[in-house]
């Protein structure tokens, strides 16, 4: 699983089709022509980093929106633990549930990571920027969430 290909950009972004908030399912097609979307992968609902991390895209939602552009945040969690993550923090976009972990591989986030010398299977924290044509524009690896939101806002105005 090490060889782990992120696709590259320019090219269409993959598709997918996950079940997330609001009892939706959510397919990258569905934005295709309409808006730009910040497809944003995390580790885990509800950690320190990963409540940051979206209350920052929450806090710029009416931003990104005005540009023309939605939010939509990935993690392995199931519908349920999302659910009760947007409630308990407000956010106001869809989190999407890839509990098999299909989607983040083939996006390049799921890879192998070390933690206090432990090395495991998990999702890097990782963004992509796709326009409304649905291809990749930027990729954002390894993401330091201090500042990471206001980052993707402003590039997303040069789309």
């Amino acid at each position: 699983m090490s060889d782990v290909k992120t696709p590259p950009v320019g090219e269409k972004a993959p598709d997918f089709n996950l079940p997330g908030t609001g009892g939706k399912t959510y397919k990258l097609d569905q934005y295709t022509g309409k808006q730009n979307v910040v497809l944003y992968f995390y580790p885990k609902d509800d950690t320190p980093g990963c409540t940051k991390e979206a209350c920052a895209f929450r806090d710029l939602s009416k931003r990104f929106s005005n540009e023309g552009a939605v939010v939509l945040g990935v993690s392995g969690d199931d519908v349920a633990s999302k659910e009760a993550f947007a409630e308990k923090y407000g956010l106001s976009f869809p989190l999407l549930a890839d509990e098999d972990f299909d989607v983040s591989t083939r996006y390049g986030a799921y890879k192998e990571r070390e933690r206090d010398g432990k090395k495991f299977m998990g999702i890097e924290r990782t963004t992509f920027l796709i326009d409304k044509d649905g291809v990749l524009r930027k990729i954002y690896p390894n993401v330091n969430v201090e500042g990471h939101s206001e980052e993707v806002l402003n590039d997303i105005k040069s789309l």
